[in-house]
């Protein structure tokens, strides 16, 4: 358990213990009841707005829930939220920022308002550091309650990192990348993330043709 939630713990049972108490039930710090599930896409802004569920509320400026259309046909993941991201509280910055933005507008034909765009992390990491795999467990139910909410036409996932956490699935990037895959009630798609294709620019000739495959299924 993270430092931070039995700290939490520590102090409720020391509050309890001098009321009286020699027992209490578990409970779960900083989630809802099992039964409490977010009524729309604003609750779950509040909720991320909120979480101390791991460590890197710690080093965050601000959680980031995502940025577009809440009705939007195409929905975004990132993997992680990058530091000049968390600094400036911006979806679209950067080299790797305005690389997507000219993806959305010049290949795909929308502007960045009327597609969403989301990170399956919602914080920065520490240090610059992949994100453990229980920081994505306390977020992974925020990211797939606004896919639910959204009900996009497609999902498209930037690089190999997100598609493996959003599907579980951890086979070779590259039989996939471009490809429809059927993810639950969805259509998802991944594709290099623009990072990737700043290193290695001979690849946008296949992502032109990746995002090409995403507008046809919009």
């Amino acid at each position: 358990m993270d430092s931070f939630q039995n700290l939490l713990l520590l102090q409720n049972l020391y509050r309890l213990k001098a009321l009286g108490f020699e027992y209490s039930d578990s409970f779960l710090v900083n989630q809802k009841s099992s039964n409490e599930k977010p009524h729309n896409l604003d609750e779950i802004k509040r909720d991320i707005s909120t979480c101390h569920l791991c460590d890197l509320s710690k080093s965050r400026s601000q959680s980031m829930s995502g940025y577009g259309n809440p009705n939007a046909d195409v929905m975004i993941i990132d993997y992680t939220v990058s530091l000049s991201e968390d600094s400036t509280n911006s979806y679209y910055c950067g080299r790797s920022g305005e690389m997507l933005k000219d993806m959305i507008e010049n290949v795909l034909g929308l502007k960045v308002q009327d597609v969403y765009f989301t990170h399956a992390v919602k914080c920065k990491p520490l240090n610059s550091n992949t994100p453990s795999s229980s920081e994505w467990d306390s977020c992974k139910n925020y990211l797939f309650s606004q896919i639910e909410f959204i009900k996009p036409k497609v999902v498209v996932t930037l690089g190999k990192e997100a598609y493996a956490k959003v599907t579980s699935e951890n086979e070779n990037f590259q039989s996939v990348r471009g490809h429809v895959v059927y993810f639950e009630d969805y259509k998802l798609i991944p594709i290099y993330h623009p990072n990737h294709l700043l290193r290695n620019p001979d690849d946008k000739k296949v992502t032109f043709n990746d995002l090409k495959t995403i507008k046809s299924c919009i």
